[in-house]
């Protein structure tokens, strides 16, 4: 029969790794002052409150259950009865993998990662190629999104001329939606037989997959109704009745940084200005967070711009079948699935190499 006191052993290592003890007593400490009377007097510190509240519970509470399915375990072992053997087994095997799932989620440790996100798709130099090959990428992330239970909504999408997109913005909203995107950012590359060259040369394309964390606290990025410029003009479309009469598309201009958002999704210029307002908070988060980066990297030498050039992966449809991560060297045969949206083998991977590159830094 198994060894209980293992999975015993394991749990308490993973306990102090992930600070259980230290996240019970500050939920404990949170939940009494939420007990005083004045508590509420203070309305955006009782929201910060309870917001941490749910953030420690939510971590703390499969990590509970699971320490009172070990001592279950261990307490049905200590009977002795052979009877219970395979049930005893079965529970323990359910505890090995509930524990190798929490050190999963583990890695999504990030301030952003348990946010929804905000994925968006611009295609490279090289025309019609380049423009199928970013609607390409779209179908990719938005079957993974329905794979795994995420909920989707284009916000911004225009069409290139012949065939593609020249660039998409989706929002992706669920659990730990930006903590498994963010693998996803950089330059995405396609080889293949082109199917809009009339010789049917091999081609190479490129795309660039940005992802933001979407923003719900209002205080985290500030925006100053006085720099922004406004426009509104008529969605683009491919003509017929869906063409908008009115002017509902929105373009916000953010004058201190530069940054332009347009939004013509949604058929309501309210919609799509709320749309549009939301992104551009989620790129002045980047922008914030590179800077912060590029400081601390040039004050410990190690600043390097990262040029557009520089693909994360490459997808070789001819003269072979190879989808290859260049960071972490994972890589699969099967290109099909991959393009219908398994991608989770690629993100796992990727999380997995930041432990170990987070590790090295300390």
């Amino acid at each position: 029969m198994k060894d209980c006191t293992n999975n015993r052993n394991e749990f308490n290592i993973f306990g102090c790794v992930f600070d259980i003890p230290q996240k019970e007593h500050q939920r404990n400490e949170l939940q009494k002052l939420t007990e005083a009377e004045d508590f509420w007097q203070n309305p955006e510190q009782a929201q910060e409150a309870m917001k941490r509240i749910a953030i420690l519970s939510d971590e703390l509470e499969p990590w509970l259950e699971l320490r009172q399915k070990v001592h279950d375990a261990i307490e049905l072992a200590s009977l002795g009865d052979e009877s219970l053997r395979l049930e005893l087994e079965a529970e323990i095997e359910a505890i090995e993998a509930a524990i190798q799932n929490r050190e999963f989620y583990a890695m999504f440790s990030g301030k952003y990662d348990r946010n929804n996100a905000l994925l968006a798709i611009h295609a490279g130099a090289g025309g019609t190629d380049s423009q199928d090959w970013a609607e390409m990428l779209e179908r990719m992330y938005l079957r993974w999104a329905e794979r795994n239970g995420y909920q989707t909504d284009i916000l911004d999408r225009s069409i290139g001329e012949e065939a593609g997109i020249k660039s998409v913005t989706i929002s992706v909203e669920g659990k730990y939606a930006y903590g498994y995107l963010r693998s996803e950012k950089g330059v995405h590359r396609l080889v293949r037989l082109s199917p809009f060259d009339a010789s049917h040369r091999r081609h190479t394309s490129f795309a660039l997959v940005e992802v933001l964390p979407q923003v719900e606290d209002d205080h985290e990025i500030e925006i100053n109704p006085n720099d922004l410029r406004i426009d509104t003009f008529r969605s683009a479309g491919a003509g017929g009745q869906n063409v908008q009469k009115n002017d509902t598309a929105v373009r916000i201009t953010h004058i201190p940084t530069g940054i332009v958002v347009t939004c013509q999704n949604e058929r309501s210029q309210v919609q799509n200005r709320e749309n549009a307002l939301r992104v551009l908070r989620s790129r002045l988060l980047e922008l914030k967070q590179r800077e912060q980066e590029e400081q601390m990297a040039q004050l410990r030498g190690e600043f390097q711009k990262v040029e557009w050039g520089s693909q994360i992966r490459s997808y070789v449809l001819h003269p072979y079948q190879m989808v290859k991560d260049h960071r972490t060297g994972y890589e699969t045969g099967n290109t099909a699935a991959v393009l219908d949206g398994e991608l989770n083998g690629f993100m796992e991977a990727y999380l997995r190499s930041q432990i170990g590159e987070a590790e090295t830094s300390r």
